[in-house]
């Protein structure tokens, strides 16, 4: 058994990025698409809308607000269960176990054609993560395996918040290491 065997989620994450677009949008979840979550499952990841679409028009155009994309939406998604918590006074379970069933269903099933879903594994140095951590990463999955989307173009302001989440993981694994 090796580390393509092994998956963590941040579909929670790219739910909540999603659903955060979709609000703005005035729009529902399903017209939102190639949303990625990039790092840690932290207040360092990157919800990166700059490959979303809403309408099968960039997110970017449609939102037409690029300080609130980075900003405001950026804290959303990273702090929405604490602000669940908050609110509510409980979890976010019901959401937490509705997208483990969805990236499990994803990891087996596949993702639907032309789609991609946010799935953190075990980096092999795409877009210039740290080979070993496990990270965030925009995936395409058929039938129990995944690949990392290619090709993509990240942004000065991406790469830079991608070196912060992939530095958090960095430092992690080498307290981790410490113990053993």
């Amino acid at each position: 058994m090796g580390p393509e065997n092994f998956t963590a989620m941040t579909r929670l994450d790219h739910n909540r990025a999603t659903a955060q677009l979709a609000i703005k949008a005035g729009v529902t979840p399903r017209d939102v698409s190639g949303m990625v979550i990039w790092g840690n499952h932290s207040p360092t990841m990157v919800p990166d809308t700059e490959h979303a679409l809403i309408h099968c028009l960039p997110a970017v155009d449609v939102i037409g607000d690029a300080a609130w994309l980075q900003g405001e939406f950026c804290t959303k998604v990273a702090t929405r269960g604490k602000a669940i918590i908050t609110a509510r006074g409980q979890s976010s379970a019901k959401s937490a176990a509705h997208a483990a069933i969805e990236h499990v269903s994803d990891w087996i099933r596949g993702t639907p054609s032309g789609t991609w879903t946010s799935m953190a594994i075990r980096s092999d140095g795409s877009y210039g993560a740290p080979e070993g951590i496990v990270t965030s990463f925009p995936v395409v999955c058929t039938g129990g395996g995944y690949r990392v989307v290619t090709g993509l173009t990240c942004s000065d302001w991406v790469k830079e918040k991608q070196a912060a989440t992939w530095a958090e993981l960095e430092a992690e694994r080498e307290s981790v290491q410490d113990l053993l």
